[in-house]
């Protein structure tokens, strides 16, 4: 089959490589559609450490079921799936009390690092196990579904939050992750979204998807701002989808007393931390990590067009033109979004 390949840093090769051969308990999947993730483009230079090359990445994707292990059961060839990003263990302790996202020795699709490397869906197949399939509804194409991933993302930051209907919040970084989140948390009723980044561009798409207040973070009396539109308080909530201090500090500093902050940014390993700001407000502050069931819910809501995923796809192209595509996302190309790949685009 073929296969975009991560050969070495910043260095992709389309090739031929062998078809997965799958476990008892998986499935083959033809890909249809793969997204890039920003975590992708972040890990194709190695300075995340969790895409050591050689390396098929890839773990945004939908397909259809062309190979069945001998001990799946209750999946069909031709059945359009899709499927979590991170495989899990059914026997682990965190997985038996509801929180397989953080089980030992998960591993993710398309991620190489120290302990484990796992090829994934920048490929024409992908083998995973049956326990992570989704199927598909009837009115979500390919290209929708490889979306879902991200969309799950924000929807677990939400669940962890538990914004209330009316809830002012703020929400840091307008990325793919940060306008789901913004979304999802009209579908929730919140009353005052905020959204707050560098790029205007994002900020434009932000407005378009549900935030009320839009602003750039580096605008003079911003803080005050927030407050203006909180009844001097400051918000109930933040979502901060960037993770470096300044952004973290940010959404620290606008929610009221007695917040709450949920972290989903992960790009710098440490932080500056304001203690003494949490303390004394009592500021509740919690990390979202990957998704834990909440790939049903998101395609009902693709299916109803609560959730727009549309608009956030910049552009559909053949696999074979990836390292392009990677290359123009890594230089920050202005109105790039989503860039969904497809194995049988020629």
């Amino acid at each position: 089959m073929k296969a975009l390949v991560l050969e070495r840093y910043n260095r992709f090769e389309f090739k031929e490589v062998e078809k997965p051969e799958i476990e008892p308990d998986e499935v083959l999947v033809k890909v249809e559609a793969v997204g890039i993730c920003g975590s992708d483009v972040h890990g194709m230079d190695g300075s995340t450490g969790r895409r050591q090359p050689p390396l098929i990445m890839g773990h945004e994707a939908s397909g259809e079921i062309t190979a069945i292990g001998s001990a799946v059961r209750n999946w069909n060839l031709g059945d359009r799936v899709t499927f979590d990003s991170t495989i899990y263990r059914l026997d682990d302790w965190y997985t038996r009390h509801g929180w397989y996202n953080l089980s030992d020795k998960r591993v993710v699709l398309g991620v190489s690092c120290d302990d484990y490397r796992r090829h994934g869906a920048f490929a024409e197949y992908v083998a995973v196990p049956q326990h992570i399939l989704y199927r598909l509804p009837e009115k979500v194409r390919f290209t929708q579904a490889a979306m879902v991933e991200p969309v799950a993302v924000a929807l677990h930051a939400l669940s962890l939050g538990k914004p209330q209907v009316n809830d002012s919040v703020v929400v840091v970084g307008a990325g793919m992750i940060g306008l789901f989140v913004i979304q999802l948390l009209k579908v929730a009723g919140c009353g005052q979204i905020i959204a707050v980044d560098l790029d205007e561009d994002k900020l434009v798409l932000a407005a378009k998807l549900g935030a009320t207040h839009c602003f750039i973070s580096q605008v003079p009396g911003l803080n005050q701002e927030i407050l203006e539109l909180t009844n001097g308080r400051g918000a109930d909530q933040a979502y901060e989808a960037v993770g470096i201090s300044e952004t973290v500090q940010l959404a620290i500093a606008n929610v009221r007393k007695g917040g709450t902050v949920t972290l989903l940014g992960n790009l710098s390993p440490q932080i500056e931390f304001p203690l003494q700001s949490v303390v004394t407000r009592q500021i509740k502050v919690q990390g979202s990590c990957a998704i834990c069931g909440e790939y049903p819910a998101v395609l009902d809501l693709i299916a109803a067009g609560k959730i727009d995923v549309d608009t956030l796809v910049s552009a559909e192209a053949a696999l074979s033109e990836g390292a392009d595509w990677f290359n123009r996302l890594y230089s920050k190309e202005k109105g790039l979004v989503k860039i969904i790949l497809k194995p049988s685009q020629k």
